[in-house]
């Protein structure tokens, strides 16, 4: 895989050429920023900039005043390769907080071990309804100690917006939800997306995760996309390298909450 070729055809797709991630999203380019405004409890936010030093705080500040009359959350979402350099620290600047840095992971997805079967007693089964989700939620729940996440808000969206398509994917041990991880099939371009998701604390290190990446990487090369890319943690980015993926940088979201209680 060339690194170079495969990260500048990332950027074009999947950043300044990004399609909306849901119904009633939209993308708009604004001078040299793509931004994502999404529906009601959608993701809004910024997906590429190409931005110098004499132009990136006046950037910024269209960008925050753009979303703050819209009373939204923002997340900027930053890569390593980024210019300006300084990006991150005028986001800082300007009242963004960055969240945990990410490795961008990218393989083929000819090139992944397919048959990575469950642990004994585990099953896999694709999300493809509302019951489903709603054990997707009870995984996060219980993964992320009562704090649900907008996993279910995310996997709705995606089967209103897609319907037919596999969202998610659950591990049960019985009819017990132990673990889910989401998808994406961005249409239109070279790569699916793998989401993390979570597992219940006393399922993890014992091989389900490595099993939910490769069920999820059959659909994606069912569907006959050459790629699978990873936004990976550093517990899991040992564990896909394992399998084949390739850290091609790195990514940082920088968020700004929306002012005021009222906005949220």
């Amino acid at each position: 895989m060339d690194h170079e070729a495969v990260l500048a055809l990332f950027d074009q797709q999947m950043r300044r050429e990004a399609r909306p991630d849901a119904a009633g999203a939209r993308v708009e380019r604004v001078g040299d920023v793509v931004r994502q405004v999404g529906p009601p409890a959608g993701w809004n936010g910024v997906l590429w900039s190409a931005l110098d030093e004499d132009g990136v705080d006046a950037a910024i500040a269209e960008v925050v005043a753009f979303f703050r009359a819209l009373g939204v959350d923002l997340e900027w979402k930053t890569y390593g390769h980024d210019r300006p350099a300084e990006l991150p620290a005028r986001l800082a600047a300007a009242g963004f907080v960055a969240e945990e840095t990410e490795s961008l992971l990218v393989a083929p997805t000819a090139g992944l071990p397919l048959d990575v079967p469950p642990p004994d007693g585990i099953r896999l089964l694709p999300v493809t309804e509302e019951a489903h989700v709603a054990l997707v939620e009870e995984v996060h729940d219980r993964a992320f100690d009562g704090g649900r996440s907008s996993i279910g808000h995310q996997l709705r969206q995606q089967l209103a917006y897609a319907p037919g398509t596999v969202p998610a994917v659950l591990a049960l041990h019985g009819d017990e939800p132990v673990s889910a991880a989401r998808l994406e099939l961005n249409e239109g371009t070279d790569f699916a997306s793998l989401w993390g998701g979570g597992t219940v604390p006393q399922w993890r290190r014992r091989g389900i995760y490595r099993a939910l990446v490769a069920f999820r990487v059959r659909i994606a090369a069912a569907r006959g996309f050459p790629y699978v890319h990873v936004d990976a943690s550093s517990y899991s980015r040992p564990i896909l390298e394992r399998l084949g993926f390739v850290a091609l940088g790195t990514t940082t979201p920088y968020v700004l909450e929306a002012d005021g209680a009222q906005a949220r």
